[in-house]
């Protein structure tokens, strides 16, 4: 909560603004019952035209000046809310951007939507609100008690019961619906999960028909969620008119005992309508009361949400005094970019075992360094240690011989081009697509990357080449193409680490062997870091890497591993007929 009033400081001045134009409207709207008592007893009453002539031009003057400074109350809340939320919103981008993969899984990505948009959109309304009514509602009642108190004290006790009323409905708000506001946002974090799996997986539903399941799961979560609304919208519903039952009746209350007073002449008529309109104003005022506290204990709720990705700690960040990475000289063959590995273990949070234990190796630049293993074994795991998606919990990984932790994570990420094993393209054309690492980059550039990820052709098939659209999610390419793409995209970069997570699986074998040759011929001095389950894109890596249970089983050729290594042998063996293993590095 006080992370996200934080960002309302600087517009403190705004705030004194708007509690100077809203005392002034109260003044105003004060001041209009006394000028009209004075027309009823001095104008009407006496018959005198100019009296009531010149006091309803003060009137209007009066009433005018109120219209202004109600506009510009609202006007002044509007703009403290809405920048106040663009600054939270930003806010929020910034820190979930920046937040590593163990604390997106914190959150889920759902809730952290939810908690960007919708709750970011109720501290926004709750702010209007409260800098209209918080302000305006107990400078109305205070003065229109004092005006009704002035205007006639044998009338009182009859304010004093519409507040007691009033009281009771409060009262009613906070046990009756206050509760409810926080379930109602995790309802809605629910809701906002299963419509994002459901439209994520898509294909699987379908494919294993669990449509009925999936739409029962949804109904579920949205009845629930649905119960809980109209359970406080009846509340509300019920507030209000039974808030306008209170009004009607302290009017008609006040009009009846009143005109006693004034049949037996203890009481004006001006003074009576006078002191109507004051008590209206103060239960008026209650009533926003009222309506404040039923927005500001939701708002809490929503500001706590966001507070707790704000002030939720990155578990990795930038060193306070960074090192510069050491590259080697311009003309040898190697440009830098030597990754090793010094007795890393890795456990992932709240996990018993490790997921990676005792790791130690050197992929050295202009070679290829390949990991296979079986699925779980931690290859994916072990390349998310280079550009610090997460951490080490032990030992040391290394860049040009300086630890990763040591470096800026921009300075890190600069070096790497990294194709994931989910290749992801965004919205824009492929053009657009293939400058995200490299805007500087030129026509040529993109023409060499695309053509030794074995993209240009289809491109160049397409009507518009390099400025054809390309749909969000990539949905309007197939596998293979958006997985060359995301290839070409990480070598337009220029880095000096190439590091690819499975990525040739979506792609058939000539496709395969011809990006890898290209790759070995054209892309001379980056270091090669190669994730694969099929042997045949691993046979001439220079260096093969066995996982087993997150320890290394091998390190060595195709020819040294199948000899030693029993784990590679058998994979290879499963995947690879006799005649194929003999051709060994041949067939690759």
């Amino acid at each position: 909560m006080k992370t996200v009033l934080s960002y309302y400081k600087q517009y403190i001045p705004f705030v004194c603004i708007i509690i100077l134009v809203l005392f002034g409207q109260v003044m105003c709207e004060l001041f209009l019952p006394m000028f009209m008592s004075d027309i009823i007893d001095n104008g009407i009453v006496a018959g005198d035209l100019d009296r009531i002539r010149h006091t309803g031009i003060i009137m209007i003057g009066v009433a005018f000046a109120a219209v202004i400074f109600s506009m510009s109350g609202s006007l002044f809340a509007s703009l403290t809310a809405a920048k106040a939320a663009r600054k939270i919103r930003k806010a929020l981008f910034t820190r979930v951007t920046a937040f590593s993969r163990a604390e997106i899984e914190q959150f889920s990505t759902a809730s952290l939507i939810t908690r960007s948009t919708n709750d970011v959109q109720m501290i926004q309304q709750a702010t209007v609100m409260s800098l209209r009514m918080m302000i305006f509602a107990p400078i109305m009642g205070i003065g229109a008690v004092f005006m009704a108190l002035k205007t006639s004290v044998s009338l009182s006790w009859t304010v004093g019961l519409a507040l007691l009323c009033v009281c009771g409905l409060m009262i009613f708000s906070f046990v009756a619906i206050f509760p409810r506001f926080r379930m109602m946002q995790e309802k809605l974090d629910r809701v906002n999960l299963i419509m994002k799996e459901r439209l994520s997986g898509t294909l699987v539903v379908r494919a294993f028909r669990t449509e009925f399941k999936e739409q029962e799961r949804f109904d579920e979560a949205n009845v629930d969620l649905t119960k809980l609304y109209i359970f406080v919208n009846k509340c509300l519903a019920f507030m209000l008119p039974t808030m306008t039952l209170i009004m009607s009746g302290v009017g008609v209350l006040i009009i009846w005992v009143g005109a006693h007073l004034v049949d037996a002449q203890q009481l004006m008529i001006g003074d009576m309508m006078a002191y109507l309109q004051y008590a209206m104003h103060v239960i008026m005022s209650f009533m926003f009361v009222t309506m404040i506290f039923v927005m500001i204990p939701r708002a809490a709720v929503s500001a706590k949400r966001v507070g707790q990705i704000l002030d939720t700690p990155i578990s990795i960040s930038d060193p306070e005094e960074p090192k510069s990475v050491p590259l080697l000289e311009e003309g040898t063959k190697a440009k830098g970019g030597e990754v090793e590995f010094r007795n890393v273990s890795f456990t992932y949070p709240d996990a018993e075992e490790k997921a990676l234990s005792g790791i130690s190796f050197t992929a050295q630049p202009g070679k290829m360094t390949a990991i296979i293993g079986g699925t779980g074994c931690g290859k994916s795991t072990l390349i998310n240690l280079i550009p610090r998606f997460y951490d080490a919990t032990e030992g040391q990984v290394l860049v040009n011989g300086v630890n990763v932790k040591d470096m800026k994570q921009a300075d890190l990420r600069s070096l790497i081009g990294l194709v994931p094993q989910k290749g992801t393209l965004f919205s824009g054309t492929i053009e657009s697509n293939l400058r995200y690492g490299n805007q500087d980059a030129t026509e040529g550039d993109l023409r060499e990357a695309a053509e030794i990820a074995q993209a240009l052709g289809f491109i160049e098939e397409k009507p518009d080449g390099f400025e054809t659209e390309i749909a969000q999610g990539g949905t309007n390419v197939s596998g293979g193409q958006k997985q060359r793409l995301c290839i070409a995209r990480a070598l337009v970069k220029k880095p000096q680490i190439m590091i690819f997570d499975d990525s040739f699986s979506a792609l058939d074998y000539a496709t395969d062997r011809a990006l890898r040759n290209a790759l070995r011929e054209r892309v001379t001095g980056s270091t090669f870091i190669i994730i694969a389950q099929r042997i045949n894109t691993i046979l001439d890596a220079d260096q093969i890497i066995v996982l087993e249970d997150g320890q290394i089983a091998g390190i060595g050729t195709h020819d040294e591993l199948m000899g030693t290594c029993q784990v590679y042998s058998e994979i290879a063996r499963s995947q690879l007929s006799e005649e194929e293993l003999e051709r060994g590095r041949d067939n690759g």
